[in-house]
């Protein structure tokens, strides 16, 4: 975890990556970074690669929890860096994009609270066609296309 250095992010990505393996998931990068676009962490199983975001946080402030720190440009940015990884690992898993927020109690380092929202948000997706949604999504980046 080379780019945390927050004591309480440190923890929140440990748990966050336990949170993952006890899903069956193989935690396979830690902070991965590509120029401006970096990911907590990413994960995969036989069919699904997930990038996950983590928000650990020592107070609700303003009674918001963690996972709602995450706005629409953070989305946007962790969509891009989802792309970018896909194409520089040319992987044709399914993509799934979580939020994981942590509550951590400063005075002991302890665990509060823990929520996994597995496939938070979704990257943007139109159909060039006449017709409504198929049920299929097609994710394009530069020349390559990436669907189901």
């Amino acid at each position: 975890m080379a780019f945390v250095t927050d004591p309480i992010g440190i923890i929140g990505e440990e748990e966050a990556a336990k949170i993952l393996k006890g899903k069956g998931l193989r935690v396979i990068e830690h902070n991965w970074r590509m120029g401006h676009l970096e990911v907590d962490l990413i994960a995969e199983d036989k069919n699904t690669i997930v990038f996950a975001e983590v928000k650990a946080r020592t107070t609700t402030y303003s009674s918001k929890l963690p996972e709602e720190y995450v706005d629409e440009d953070k989305k946007r940015r962790i969509l891009a860096a989802g792309n970018a990884y896909m194409k520089y690992h040319k992987t044709d898993k399914t993509p799934r994009f979580d939020i994981i927020g942590i509550l951590v109690d400063p005075k002991n380092n302890e665990i509060t609270y823990r929520n996994h929202l597995e496939g938070a948000f979704q990257p943007y997706t139109r159909t060039v066609s006449t017709g409504t949604f198929n049920g299929k999504w097609k994710w394009g980046h530069r020349n390559k296309t990436i669907g189901k």
